[in-house]
């Protein structure tokens, strides 16, 4: 969810290391930290901004936490990272960054789990009128 080799943009036999040790594919949603030496990694995919589908969970990635996006109403939820481990997120925006989650793989179904147990954001009613959370 961005700022892939935050802190060691200057060190690219490491990332790169990493970026190869890294099972799966690997597509990059990109933060304010991610330079051209990460945006031109191998990534499958770079974007600042997607929306996907993954079984039955509606999904919109963005490295910036956002008060609403396609979908909000519906149940779509955002993930986001860019405020590493100053802001966990809420009811239905949840921080994915791996300092968020012990520096290790997470599913959506933990990630989905963990955003219904979080308050709903104090702004969700000032841009989402009539529309409560459960």
């Amino acid at each position: 969810m961005g700022d892939f080799a935050f802190g060691r943009a200057d060190d690219t036999a490491q990332f790169e290391s990493w970026f190869h040790s890294l099972p799966g594919r690997k597509h990059l949603i990109i933060g304010n930290h991610d330079d051209e030496a990460v945006i031109s990694l191998p990534w499958l995919s770079t974007e600042y901004m997607a929306e996907i589908q993954d079984g039955e969970h509606s999904l919109v990635l963005c490295h910036y936490p956002m008060i609403t996006w396609n979908g909000a109403r519906r149940g779509a939820l955002q993930l986001f990272g860019h405020v590493h481990d100053q802001w966990a997120g809420s009811r239905n925006s949840i921080n994915v960054g791996v300092d968020q989650w012990d520096f290790r793989p997470i599913q959506i179904e933990e990630m989905a789990k963990r955003a219904a147990r979080m308050p709903v954001n104090k702004h969700w009613a000032d841009v989402e009128h009539g529309n409560e959370l459960p």
